[in-house]
């Protein structure tokens, strides 16, 4: 497998092998989870699907430049359920979004609870991913509120363009930007074109979300999302502004949606442009690796993920019993709908 130092470029930019390569393993790591997960769906295993499939260049390169720990001092990740790159490339084991996709009490991140791809972990400053989409930009100002008076940690804040249309985002540009009380918030913008069933063009008068935010006086970036090179500086440049000026940035990303939004739509793969072999061919063409060092780490990712597949599928699975464990304190018996008292909040 021959590797040669200068790495990829685009434009002026050039990415080391080494790091390109880092890159590519994540990318290949976390499409084979997504594509194992919609198998999943469709066979019984798991009931659900919603991932990202389309979006791992982009999202690789963000995880490797998170300020990882827990606290202020280090960043703060609102996401979205198209983030899988994101947590592997932080140090996520594929058996972490297997068990949840299989609903296994293993499961880190809800106990067999909650959907797919919605991660949470405390010592990662990872807040809760929701279902209901965009509300992480409502939450996003509060976690850069205290940031502010702590050293250079960011608040990161993801969601989609569709989502953009929310009032969530309105006021996460609000909160960020009040003159002389700006918040270190990096607003993300995944911008695959669509919604769940309606394209971005038929929603949204303005080409990129970012033009929204030169009425706030945010600055902003589009990147190409299906480039690593292209997106992995983009988010260098966006950090070291949010980190060194205390104040908002927006950076919207153009990706692609490789298997419609979920499960529900049937996750067929569409015909846009594939991120992962995009990238392979530039690869190939830079010497930074050869076709058996492609197939080679196909090939381990994909026993990586039926091992896991395997051992999650012999853990426990919550039970009745345990319904009420990881809740708040239960609620006042209802004075006028006593019958109905769950005991939950």
């Amino acid at each position: 497998m021959p590797v040669k130092d200068r790495g990829v470029e685009t434009g002026d930019e050039i990415l080391s092998a080494e790091r390109c390569l880092q890159i590519h393993r994540i990318m290949v790591r976390a499409r084979a989870m997504e594509e194992r997960m919609i198998k999943m769906s469709k066979s019984g295993e798991g009931f659900f699907w919603i991932g990202g499939p389309g979006e791992e260049a982009f999202n690789a390169c963000l995880g490797l430049q998170i300020k990882k720990g827990q606290g202020p001092t280090f960043d703060f990740l609102h996401l979205h359920y198209r983030n899988s790159a994101t947590m592997i490339a932080m140090g996520m084991e594929l058996i972490d979004g297997i068990r949840q996709m299989g609903m296994t009490w293993t499961d880190p991140f809800s106990a067999g609870r909650n959907f797919p791809s919605h991660f949470s972990r405390k010592e990662w400053n990872v807040v809760p991913v929701s279902s209901v989409i965009e509300v992480q930009f409502a939450m996003a100002p509060g976690t850069a509120l205290v940031q502010k008076r702590h050293g250079d940690g960011v608040t990161i804040v993801v969601g989609g363009d569709a989502g953009a249309a929310e009032g969530d985002f309105t006021t996460c540009m609000l909160w960020s930007s009040r003159p002389g009380n700006e918040l270190p918030v990096l607003m993300i913008t995944m911008n695959n074109g669509w919604g769940i069933s309606t394209a971005h063009c038929t929603q949204h008068s303005c080409e990129h979300t970012i033009e929204r935010g030169k009425a706030y006086g945010i600055a902003g970036e589009v990147v190409d999302g299906n480039d690593p090179v292209a997106s992995w500086f983009a988010i260098e440049r966006a950090l070291r502004y949010v980190r060194s000026t205390r104040s908002p940035f927006m950076l919207e990303a153009m990706v692609s949606r490789l298997h419609g939004h979920s499960s529900s739509s049937g996750a067929p793969r569409s015909a846009d442009p594939d991120c992962l072999a995009l990238f392979e061919e530039r690869l190939l063409s830079a010497n930074v690796i050869d076709r058996p060092g492609l197939e080679r780490v196909h090939r381990e990712a994909r026993q990586e993920v039926d091992a896991a597949v395997e051992k999650a599928g012999q853990e426990k699975k919550p039970t009745p019993a345990e319904i009420e464990k990881f809740t708040y304190a239960p609620s006042a018996v209802d004075a006028v709908y006593p019958d109905d008292y769950t005991g939950l909040p």
